[in-house]
Formats: structure tokens, C-alpha cells, sequence
């Protein structure tokens, strides 16, 4: 059985994304957020089916006015929307890969969170195929050959599984996932609260290249992006660089704002905006990372406030073959 995830880029049978269902998580961003949601359901459905998963009857039907009917709503409780930690990973269409979810470590145990995977397993007819140890899909990215880039800061972390060692990491993966190499990057984004995912910092965009944030001496994550480029060349890869969001705040909060969080579905990607300097050059940048897509940007800064972007809030599900 082939465990390796197929790239981002190959062909997708449907892709989930979550919607923001409760008003006393989002508060007043919860209307903002869902619009910015819908409207990024709307992009992607004009090359992959979109599964949108909406907590509760209200929410469902607040999705549905916001949406045409080619976009498929389904009601299954949760938590909040990141589906890409507390989905699964589907390795084909017919299976998916679940792992333990502790809240990004402890920090937000949210009702439903650890049981939406098995409704979104459910609704695709999936296989599920259990491991017990704690993963969030947005702290891995894989080239879709058994090549993974992570973080040390986030896979190593003792509020995920204690004792990990890279070893003991790279074993779990290999039997999960059919991971054949891991490269380790150190740090993620300074505030991030999962503890430095991957898919904030590091992107593959072909095999062997790999994308990072690049930026001026005033950013506060300077450092961070410099040091992931040097351990991606020192890898054997190559590294190319998109114009990071620089120092972005929320009510004098540093937040991990990132372009890298973008989603790729069928022929498109789709990059999170936040109205900072550097918005169209980071669209220009992935633009020419992926020549054969189509590249746009849509506004992200109400998803934001919750912790996280678009990929956050994803999960796509490969043809079958």
C-alpha cells in the first residue's frame, strides 16, 4: 500500500474547508471572516468541488445564502475551522490517515475538534487508518515522493509527544505516511501558537524547490526565514523566496501573518492577503513559482484573528488511483 501523500499540486478530488460557525469564538469578526471564507470558496470552486463544513445549523444555513449551490455545505460539529490540523490527511481518496489532535498542545481543547476528521473521512467514503500520536497536518509539508519539511520547534515540541526524538519522528512518519526523508527546519513564526507550523514558513512549489518568506531587516521574523533558507540549501534543495507581510500587529499584538499559507487546487493558487505593503509582489512572487496556474489574492485579515490563514483552514482530497 502506497502511504505517500500525493504534492498539492496533483489532482484533487474535492478540497474541505471550514467556515466560522461560533459567534463567541469569532465575535465581531465572525460575519467578516465567513464573507472572507465565501469568498474564497467561490475562487477554488471554479476548479475543484469544495466541501465547506459549517458547526451547527445556523452556521450551515449562513453559508448556504452566501454560496452558489455548487458548493456543497455540510453541517458537522467542531471545534473551529483549522481542518488542516484537525482533519485528516488523505493519502487517496479512499483512505485517510488520523492522528491523535491535544489542541496544538494543550491550548485550546475545543468540543468536536478531535472527532471532525471522522465526519470529513465519512462524507468522502474513506478508509480511516489510525496512528496514536499527536500530528496536525499544517506542521508537515510533503512533496508527494516521501520528502517532508518540518519544524524541530513544532514535531519535537514535549506538549505533542513527550520523548520525541527526530529519529523517533521520522519513524512514526515513515510507517504513517511513507515519509522517506525529513527536513528539519528550527523555528516557526514568532506568536504562532501551534508552536512554529511548517506551512507558514516553508512551501514546495516543485520537486525540490522549495519557497520561503524573505524579509527586510525590520522584520521581526528575519532571522527565522534566513535560517530555514540556509537548512533547505544545506539540504540539497533549492530555495526561493517570497516577499514576507514584515511586522503585522492586531491590537499591538505581533500575529503571524504569512503569504506562504496559500492553497493550491487544480490548475490554481490562491494566496492570503492582509492589506500590507507587500501584498501584489508576494502574489507576483508565487506567480512565478507556479507558471502554469492561475495566481490570485484574496483578503485574509478577519480568518487572521482566529490564528490562521487559508491552507489552515483546508484540506484537500487527491484523485483515487
Amino acid at each position: 500500500m502506497n502511504r505517500i501523500p500525493p504534492a498539492e499540486w496533483a489532482p484533487q478530488r474535492a478540497l474541505f474547508l471550514g467556515f466560522p460557525s461560533d459567534p463567541e469564538l469569532w465575535e465581531d469578526d465572525l460575519a467578516p471572516a465567513q464573507a472572507e471564507v465565501a469568498a474564497l470558496a467561490r475562487q477554488l470552486s471554479e476548479t475543484v468541488p469544495v466541501r465547506l463544513i459549517a458547526s451547527g445549523a445556523e452556521a450551515a444555513a449562513t453559508a448556504r445564502t452566501l454560496l452558489p449551490a455548487a458548493v456543497q455545505v455540510d453541517d458537522i460539529p467542531f471545534g473551529d475551522i483549522w481542518l488542516r490540523d484537525t482533519g485528516p490527511v488523505f493519502t487517496r481518496a479512499e483512505t485517510a490517515v488520523r492522528f491523535r489532535f491535544n489542541g496544538w498542545g494543550g491550548k485550546y481543547d475545543l468540543p468536536g475538534d478531535d472527532t471532525v476528521g471522522a465526519g470529513m473521512a465519512g462524507l468522502m467514503s474513506a478508509a480511516v487508518d489510525p496512528f496514536d500520536f499527536v500530528l496536525e497536518g499544517g506542521a508537515i509539508e510533503y512533496d508527494g515522493a516521501g520528502l517532508l519539511l518540518t519544524t524541530e520547534q513544532c514535531l519535537l515540541n514535549p506538549n505533542r509527544n513527550p520523548g520525541w526524538t527526530k529519529a523517533a519522528a521520522e519513524a512514526a512518519l515513515a510507517k504513517a505516511i511513507g515519509a522517506r526523508r525529513i527536513v528539519w527546519l528550527g523555528d516557526g513564526l514568532l506568536n504562532d501558537h501551534t508552536d512554529g507550523h511548517v506551512d507558514n514558513l516553508a512551501r514546495f512549489v516543485a520537486p525540490g524547490t522549495v519557497a520561503v518568506p524573505e524579509g527586510g531587516p525590520d522584520d521581526p521574523n528575519a532571522a527565522v526565514f534566513a535560517d530555514a533558507a540556509a537548512r533547505i540549501r544545506a539540504a540539497g534543495l533549492v530555495a526561493v523566496t517570497i516577499p514576507s507581510v514584515g511586522a503585522y500587529h492586531m491590537d499591538d499584538e505581533l500575529v503571524p501573518a504569512s503569504y506562504m499559507n496559500w492553497i493550491v487546487a487544480n490548475g490554481q493558487v490562491v494566496v492570503p492577503l492582509y492589506g500590507a505593503a507587500n501584498d501584489a509582489a508576494a502574489v507576483a512572487a508565487v506567480a512565478r513559482c507556479f507558471p502554469r496556474h492561475r495566481v490570485t489574492g484574496l483578503r485574509a485579515d478577519h480568518i487572521l484573528t482566529g490564528g490562521g490563514s487559508f491552507h489552515c483552514i483546508s484540506q484537500q482530497v487527491p484523485e483515487a488511483k
